[in-house]
């Protein structure tokens, strides 16, 4: 851990670049391999196989102070390395904290050193360039740390974003999304490749942007300006649809780390905490993905806060 910790805080501008170019040239392997270790990829799409643990992260958001006690607590590295556990990042990594370039260096060395058992999704903050969230502080981040290098890391990682994969699978079980129900799927196939879809179908979009809400049917413009509300029918007939019983999404901001929605059929998921979100916890989750799936309920209450 020292070594991730070191390397992320004294890590040089080249250094850093090679690192993205080597992370995004690991991903676009996998996608055309179809396959990393005993992790299956079609397109944007990632299934992940039931077995061992599965440790759960929501937005991080430059937040460096929570990545480490998430890495620490969890005993991801000696539980990877024993062959018993996988760490799967629901995207976000950068924006709104000011070690973005931190977060990245420790998340990308990570998928770097494990890549069998290391999964990356792209959050809406990761986005394609005509879905880009604002406010996005990363550029400006990036060139405090690196200078004038900085603009050449960023083109570097928006890059990477493309390679990100989108979704994650464990069949019967879980789906694992950054914002939530693409509403109009007919298949699991349309959300392996909403990437390629994008933008003629929204299906990209509302993965990275969408939201549940308690008080309505079918779907509605989202205030955040991209994406779509959905009701819990939206939730019911999609996860059907897929054979999963239960979403498990990060996006939103949650006072105590996580929030259950749709009675119980999504989790919401946050590790970050403090400005600008003023959150009391934030959390991560540790899956025994052995056992038969669990509704969002007991998912929260076996969330770790912290």
């Amino acid at each position: 851990m020292d070594e991730f910790l070191e390397n992320a805080e004294n890590i040089t501008a080249r250094e850093m670049l090679n690192l993205v170019q080597e992370v995004e040239s690991s991903l676009q392997s996998e996608t055309k391999k179809k396959k990393q270790g005993d992790i299956a990829t079609e397109g944007g799409l990632v299934r992940i196989p039931p077995s061992g643990s599965l440790v759960v992260v929501g937005d991080v958001h430059g937040d460096f102070e929570s990545l480490l006690p998430i890495l620490v607590d969890s005993h991801v590295l000696e539980g990877i390395e024993k062959g018993r556990m996988r760490i799967l990042f629901l995207g976000d990594y950068g924006d709104r904290g000011s070690k973005s370039p931190e977060v990245y260096v420790a998340v990308l060395r990570l998928k770097m050193t494990f890549p069998d058992s290391v999964i990356l999704l792209r959050g809406n903050h990761e986005g394609p360039k005509d879905l880009q969230a604002i406010p996005h502080d990363l550029p400006s981040q990036l060139r405090n740390r690196f200078g004038n290098l900085g603009k050449g890391i960023y083109e570097e990682l928006q890059r990477l974003w493309e390679a990100l994969h989108h979704a994650a699978i464990i069949d019967g079980e879980y789906l694992f999304l950054h914002g939530g129900i693409p509403s109009l799927v007919e298949s699991i196939d349309d959300i392996a490749q909403a990437n390629l879809t994008h933008p003629k179908a929204s299906h990209l979009e509302e993965m990275l942007w969408n939201d549940p809400s308690e008080d309505m049917e079918g779907t509605a413009p989202s205030p955040r300006g991209a994406g779509k509300l959905f009701g819990e029918d939206v939730t019911t007939r999609i996860l059907k649809l897929l054979g999963v019983k239960t979403l498990i999404r990060a996006h939103e901001a949650c006072s105590d780390g996580v929030s259950v929605s749709h009675k119980g059929m999504i989790l919401t998921i946050f590790s970050r905490k403090g400005v600008p979100y003023g959150n009391t916890h934030a959390a991560y989750l540790n899956l025994d993905v052995t056992r038969p799936a669990l509704s969002a309920y007991d998912l929260s209450r076996d969330a770790i806060l912290f």
